[in-house]
């Protein structure tokens, strides 16, 4: 079976473990804050705190900006739940924009749509979703003339470019995820918070651990949303690897997009650009329906090839959210319409080209044979989509 995805475990990430067990403390040791300090170098932010997880980054930013239930956040609905749940925790009112079909990102114009009509916007949440930058300019713009604050979900673009900086940093807060499966990983869950307000980088400190001033000393409510040692020294590691690793992506990214180009039926991701530099978190094609897209999940699968969907239920329609808001389907016909027909091919460094060439094969034999339109495989199509929710 080819995987989806394939995290990357070295020798030295390895012995940078066992190095932290054995002389360091456990709990906001010596590479923690090592680690911190490369990320801020690399990204391009004055402050990096490291968190436990992608989800503890995005509520500790909406803590830190005083996010209340007065308040309104505008995300788009492609993207995984955490990305607004954070703020619903606090209590804000999600408003979700709908996606450019042709980048998967958040809609400028629907978001512009959204500020007129909603006066208490606290935040926007443009999410860079499977490593490629959203069009942050105009957001940018917006948020200045409002006084919004701007949180990029940077959790799937480690290293990705938007008109030469790292995203993450052309916000005031950038959150990312250090999953299992990102482009980056820290043997485990773990994230990063980047900014470089100075306010705001402390409060999120203190949040992160109890809200501690001092050792026994607590000025805010907070909580333990501290980033384990023995992950911190991986990571310090892995982001050694990161820009080759992200360069190794784009080099597969490119074998699709050439083997892929001559399906009609098939639409690949968008490509890089003079202004935008991906990293390919996920490569994530898009069929011409969801019976499509099905049964081509089910056939790869039984041809040895893992794929998966990101995301099939969009989160406006997902139980959690619909019970709290007046959301329901139909609202957001292009956001819907990508969950119901985008699929990720397997896409990870080490992939290699025989086994890219082999996925675009089947994709072919799909096609040409007409699988598709076959009753058995339309069956399958729907096994495969309920086994994958």
């Amino acid at each position: 079976m080819i995987p989806l995805s394939k995290p990357v475990i070295t020798e030295d990430m390895i012995e940078a473990a066992i190095n932290a067990l054995r002389n360091e403390k456990l709990v906001m040791g010596e590479s923690v804050f090592k680690f911190e300090e490369a990320f801020a170098k690399y990204i391009g932010t004055k402050y990096a705190i490291s968190l436990n997880s992608g989800t503890s980054a995005l509520i500790a930013a909406f803590h830190a900006i005083k996010l209340s239930n007065k308040d309104y956040v505008i995300a788009p609905s492609a993207t995984f739940i955490s990305t607004i749940s954070s703020a619903m925790i606090l209590g804000a009112k999600p408003l979700f924009a709908e996606i450019n079909l042709n980048t998967y990102t958040i809609d400028i114009n629907h978001v512009n749509k959204l500020l007129k009509e909603h006066k208490e916007v606290k935040a926007i949440v443009p999410v860079h979703l499977y490593g490629y930058p959203a069009e942050m300019k105009n957001i940018m713009e917006e948020a200045k003339k409002r006084k919004i604050y701007v949180i990029e979900d940077a959790a799937q673009a480690h290293g990705a470019e938007y008109h030469g900086k790292k995203v993450g940093t052309i916000g005031h807060i950038g959150i990312f995820s250090f999953y299992s499966i990102k482009n980056m990983t820290v043997g485990g869950d773990g994230g990063m918070l980047v900014t470089n307000n100075e306010e705001i980088a402390e409060s999120v400190r203190k949040l992160r651990d109890c809200g501690r001033k001092s050792k026994y000393v607590h000025d805010i409510l907070g909580y333990v949303f501290r980033l384990n040692t023995v992950n911190a020294a991986i990571g310090l590691v892995q982001l050694k690897y990161l820009d080759k690793w992200n360069e190794r992506r784009r080099e597969i990214a490119v074998l699709y997009d050439k083997l892929l180009s001559d399906l009609d039926q098939v639409k690949t991701p968008p490509k890089p650009s003079s202004n935008v530099k991906p990293v390919y978190h996920l490569y994530v094609i898009r069929l011409l329906s969801e019976e499509v897209r099905n049964a081509l999940g089910a056939w790869l699968r039984e041809q040895g090839v893992q794929t998966l969907i990101h995301y099939p239920v969009p989160v406006h329609l997902q139980p959690a959210v619909t019970e709290r808001s007046e959301y329901k389907e139909g609202m957001l016909p292009d956001t819907e319409k990508w969950a119901k027909t985008v699929l990720s091919l397997p896409m990870f460094p080490e992939l290699k080209d025989e086994e890219v060439k082999y996925v675009c094969e089947k994709i072919h034999e799909f096609f040409n044979k007409e699988i598709y339109s076959k009753k058995e495989w339309i069956e399958r199509g729907r096994k495969w989509i309920q086994k994958s929710m």
